[in-house]
């Protein structure tokens, strides 16, 4: 199987990723797993993957949790050095592609007090819920990758 095929597999072949990249034997290995289900354990417990409940939880908190998964993913990378290319080619585009983009937007309004307004919660919670999706698809591919039951859906979110 190719990283293409993989990825398509876990509904996430909407990342661009190079093509050569995509085309590649996907053989992951026993560091690829390690890694994998260290940053699996990490989205299934975290808001990543959880509800934020309308009458509880806290936006600025929910926030800070999606941002530590780029400190959480360098760490694992680090442990893991060269034993995890294959889940490095996967955590390190969805950080970009996925996880950015949203940490980019709301880091600038937390930081201007917007979740001091109403409007702006919801509409963070929203966005959160569109994220959530995604993250979702990544821990059940990561769960995959780690081979391991995949858990995700363990409780009723949504």
């Amino acid at each position: 199987m190719n990283l293409k095929n993989w990825l398509k597999q876990w509904g996430l072949d909407s990342l661009k990723i190079n093509a050569s990249i995509l085309q590649a034997e996907w053989s992951p290995k026993p560091g690829d797993r390690e890694a994998a289900w260290k940053l699996y354990i990490e989205l299934l417990t975290r808001i990543t993957t959880q509800a934020l409940p309308t009458e509880s939880g806290d936006e600025k908190t929910a926030l800070d949790s999606i941002y530590s998964l780029f400190k959480t993913t360098r760490r694992i990378l680090k442990e893991q050095g060269q034993n995890c290319i294959e889940f490095t080619k996967i955590a390190v585009v969805v950080l970009n592609q996925v996880v950015r983009p949203f940490t980019a937007k709301w880091h600038p309004k937390s930081i201007a007090g917007d979740f001091e307004k109403e409007a702006e919660c919801n509409a963070f919670r929203e966005e959160l819920k569109l994220l959530q999706v995604e993250l979702r698809k990544y821990s059940r591919a990561l769960a995959d990758l780690a081979d391991v039951e995949d858990l995700t859906n363990l409780e009723d979110i949504e």
